[in-house]
């Protein structure tokens, strides 16, 4: 009895040896395998976005290829002459607001305190307008924004500012052409009956706001 049992517990650590070897060859197997996996998710990564940045350089290269040769856009520089900053805008376009509402805002600013409002978009195309009109290339801004703390500063100065200024919210710009008298500014920018339109034929600018159609003189 004594001899089987050792016959018994002998296969028995055998096979365990067995299946240990087996367990432990299995195991770098594994690792290996997740290794593989990983190396060919990363090279297949790798080919996508060599293909993704293959594509944005064709599509580059052909967009130059159609610039090649071809005249730059003609521009129109806005100058704010209280802040001495330009805004340069393409002098093909046509939409009424040719200027993204944050940077008009910005470039309209009150010079006096740099406050800045939502300017109303149709001003900025007026500008554009003109000078397409005229024939020139730069706009020279007077006054865009003003805050009503300024406002108020310059009434009791004497300044010929009213009250409740169109100004004041953001929907009135000042503006001359250089070259371009102010009485043929003026008469155009009636035509556009888009709002107030007041000539300051001393200070040589033309008021334009999208307040009531009204006319004025100073």
């Amino acid at each position: 009895m004594r001899a089987g049992r050792r016959v018994a517990l002998a296969r028995i650590v055998a096979v365990g040896v067995v299946v240990g070897a087996a367990l432990v060859a299995t195991r770098p197997a594994a690792a290996a395998a997740g290794k593989k996996e990983q190396l060919l998710g990363e090279k297949s990564r790798a080919r996508a976005a060599a293909s993704a940045g293959a594509a944005e350089r064709a599509r580059w290269n052909k967009a130059l290829r159609r610039r090649l040769g071809q005249k730059p856009p003609a521009l129109i520089n806005v100058y704010n002459t209280w802040t001495h900053e330009f805004l340069a805008v393409d002098a093909s376009t046509t939409a009424d607001a040719p200027v993204p509402p944050d940077q008009m805002s910005r470039f309209l600013r009150c010079h006096f305190t740099s406050h800045r409002i939502a300017m109303d978009g149709r001003l900025f195309g007026v500008l554009i307008k003109a000078a397409r009109k005229f024939r020139v290339d730069r706009v020279d801004i007077v006054s865009g924004f003003r805050a009503p703390k300024y406002n108020l500063m310059l009434r009791k100065k004497g300044r010929r500012v009213a009250r409740q200024s169109e100004h004041t919210f953001g929907h009135a710009v000042d503006f001359r052409l250089p070259g371009v008298t102010t009485e043929r500014l003026r008469n155009w920018a009636r035509t556009l009956r888009l709002g107030g339109v007041g000539y300051y034929r001393d200070d040589k600018f033309v008021h334009v706001d999208v307040g009531p159609v009204r006319y004025w003189a100073e």
